[in-house]
């Protein structure tokens, strides 16, 4: 049970301050004038020798306006604002150790011209050694009638490895009574076995679905997650670069128990507090070995009022040190702010 009272009083995250539309603005200017800068950078970042030093990793994630999910709280196009959305990445990129980013070929191009731009300023580079993910597959657009089939329409094998990204990351939403499915897992194991020729990891994320009352709704329990864990843990021609994207859930050790790949977890809707989400992620860290880390989105980058770089920090320190709730929520209010001129001190 959580004991640290969970304050906001009167902070609000004030982005424009930390991103301003002057600086959103060059995105697009360099879009426009310069756009073979964005090869560029990819070529001239500094990748990790290794995925995963310490074995952990903890990745934003922010792909989810690429298939129509805009939607934090009440407010059901929050993400469709993409100052917004780029400046609550950045915070996390530029403030806290963070391992990296998985998102679209847009928003990763957007931040390798942002990367550019502060190292013009004589800044350092914040996705040095970072590692970049880009998601593969966004063709399953919430709130067109055949969704549930997840088609791939982004980065491919051969486009990630030209990037020089880390790795690629795919969905596929399990529904048992539904045919679609299996055309899913066949998109998704050709694409394993192209990232293997690459030797690039494959992120692969399972949601177990099910069709209610006119929408897609999740069903994730340890019994029904059991079963498709297994089914893409056996995917593609090697499973020796497969880590496994998961939902936490009660008694979530035996879904662990379906696999001895390695494991981040997922974040899902934003709740607009962190508390809950520091609870599960330090139970799920805690249920097994293959436990690694974590890939957050919509629960870090909007936190309701709160700052993204002090939660994220906060989540950071639960998976890689094993700080408690309590600690964590106490180390988010005093984490606040920090580095918010980042980006003017180097884009004029």
């Amino acid at each position: 049970m959580l004991t640290t009272n969970y304050t906001i009083t009167n902070y609000r995250f004030d982005l424009e301050a930390f991103f301003p539309m002057r600086i959103f603005d060059r995105i697009t200017e360099i879009r426009v004038d310069a756009p073979e800068i964005i090869e560029q950078q990819a070529k001239l970042r500094q990748r990790r020798a290794k995925l995963a030093p310490q074995g952990r990793l903890t990745i934003l994630a922010a792909d989810h306006p690429g298939r129509a999910m805009t939607a934090v709280g009440s407010n059901p196009l929050a993400m469709g604002d993409r100052q917004q959305v780029m400046g609550r990445v950045l915070r996390v990129l530029v403030a806290t150790e963070f391992d990296g980013f998985m998102s679209t070929p847009d928003m990763i191009e957007d931040l390798l011209i942002l990367d550019y731009l502060v190292q013009q300023g004589g800044g350092p580079s914040f996705l040095d050694n970072r590692v970049l993910i880009g998601c593969m597959q966004r063709g399953g657009v919430n709130g067109i009638t055949g969704e549930i089939e997840d088609r791939f329409t982004a980065y491919t094998a051969e486009s990630l490895h030209r990037f020089r990204l880390d790795g690629g990351k795919m969905l596929i939403r399990y529904v048992p009574d539904d045919e679609r499915t299996l055309r899913t897992i066949e998109y998704c194991a050709r694409a394993i076995t192209e990232l293997n020729q690459y030797d690039l990891p494959a992120f692969v994320e399972p949601l177990r679905m099910d069709f209610r009352d006119g929408k897609w709704v999740m069903n994730n329990t340890a019994d029904e997650l059991i079963r498709p864990v297994g089914v893409l843990a056996a995917l593609g021609d090697s499973a020796r670069h497969t880590w496994l994207k998961l939902p936490y859930c009660e008694d979530f050790r035996r879904v662990a128990m379906a696999t001895a790949l390695p494991i981040i977890l997922l974040g899902g809707p934003s709740k607009e507090d962190p508390r809950g989400m520091y609870q599960e992620f330090a139970a799920g860290i805690r249920a097994r070995a293959n436990v690694r880390g974590a890939m957050v989105g919509r629960n870090v980058t909007f936190p309701g009022a709160d700052d993204p770089a002090a939660v994220a920090r906060a989540v950071h320190e639960i998976l890689y040190r094993g700080l408690s709730p309590d600690d964590a929520t106490g180390l988010t209010m005093q984490s606040r702010d920090l580095e918010m001129d980042f980006l003017t001190r180097y884009i004029r």
